[in-house]
């Protein structure tokens, strides 16, 4: 039984990838009856979510940006002022439980939330555990992981940590829906680019190119859409134009689960978010994972899902605009592997993760359900 008065904070970093699986929690705990606080570093509501929280709360925080004792010395201090800050915000609001989804912003609360004895959980979003998730392991009650097998979780930490997916969106789900129908011999192709904003660029540079090289039948038949850095645009708007394919250009779609669930095949990093969206609506991709990221979370990911025959995984060292263009020309071709695809990798998907979540929440707060 859920109490109205019963507060629980939340703690993300900035990006969507923090952002969305702590914003499915919010909607999940609201339906529940919980009052729902949040803390992170976002300026203002840049992904236009309006984020179901009452109040949005912002501590210190810094992002390890070096090795170097300067660089450490500056994250070590500005940590420490979030800590102070974050112990008197607790005071304030008093919550049951606080749970952290990853980033530099979440180290504050959390360790605040140890130092006052307030249960605490985090929850991991990749196939890697992150570095400042590996910081907290020790100190927080429970771990939550999006996959069954999660790198850097030893046996000690494993103890404490629970399988529950990675909670997406209600428009996620509403989206799923939606059956994967493959595209016909003479319909329309529908085609869904987007890179996030530290990837967008590749694709913007790529995508376009390796259209031009398919047959003039199936670039005729081509509808995209495609998410590209603000300064590109231009740029992108006119390659489109330029090889006669229709694109609807955009540094950011409100509607992506929407634009997911209409495409017949999609290109896109691999982030733990994207990999959420595409196997609970169902749909095959192309995953060309951000290189250089920190412990190749978004490597890890995507080959989970290449290994499981729910996706197509190449290195963005491998895929030139020639070979870009064979890959798609081929998946387009065959049908009734796009159609396999999205069955694996909807089979993957876990609409349930927010709910699972939000019972590890509820367990936090009033102990286990009694059978």
């Amino acid at each position: 039984m859920t109490n109205v008065e019963t507060s629980v904070l939340l703690a993300a970093g900035g990006t969507g990838g923090h952002l969305f699986p702590a914003q499915a929690l919010a909607e999940e705990l609201a339906r529940r009856g919980r009052r729902v606080d949040l803390v992170t570093d976002m300026r203002g509501d840049r992904y236009g979510t309006g984020f179901p929280a009452r109040n949005v709360y912002q501590v210190p925080a810094a992002t390890l940006a070096g090795r170097s004792p300067i660089a450490l010395a500056q994250t070590a201090w500005m940590l420490g002022r979030g800590l102070v800050a974050a112990h008197g915000l607790l005071g304030k609001i008093k919550p049951k439980a606080v749970i952290g989804f990853g980033g530099y912003p979440t180290f504050p609360p959390l360790m605040a939330a140890s130092l006052r004895g307030i249960p605490t959980a985090m929850h991991e979003q990749n196939a890697v555990l992150g570095r400042a998730n590996r910081m907290l392991a020790k100190r927080v009650t429970r771990i939550a992981t999006s996959f069954e097998s999660t790198k850097f979780l030893g046996a000690e930490l494993s103890a404490k940590a629970r399988f529950t997916g990675n909670p997406v969106r209600s428009a996620v789900i509403d989206c799923a829906n939606r059956p994967y129908s493959p595209p016909g011999s003479r319909a329309e192709i529908a085609l869904l680019v987007f890179g996030g904003s530290q990837g967008a660029r590749f694709f913007s540079e790529t995508v376009p190119p390796a259209l031009a090289r398919l047959p003039a039948d199936l670039r005729r038949r081509l509808r995209v859409v495609h998410q590209a850095r603000e300064e590109d645009l231009d740029g992108v708007v006119a390659a489109y134009r330029a090889i006669g394919i229709p694109a609807k250009v955009s540094p950011f779609f409100r509607d992506l689960p929407h634009q997911i669930a209409s495409a017949h095949l999609v290109i896109a990093r691999s982030g733990a978010s994207t990999i959420a969206e595409l196997t609970v609506i169902g749909r095959p991709s192309i995953l060309v994972p951000l290189p250089h990221a920190l412990d190749n979370d978004q490597l890890q990911n995507a080959m989970r899902l290449a290994e499981s025959g729910a996706a197509w995984c190449i290195e963005q060292k491998d895929l030139s605009q020639e070979r870009l263009g064979c890959e798609i020309e081929a998946l387009l071709a065959d049908s009734g592997k796009l159609a396999t695809v999205a069955m694996v990798a909807k089979s993957l998907g876990r609409p349930d993760a927010v709910v699972r979540l939000a019972d590890l929440v509820d367990e936090l707060i009033v102990g286990p359900a009694k059978c």
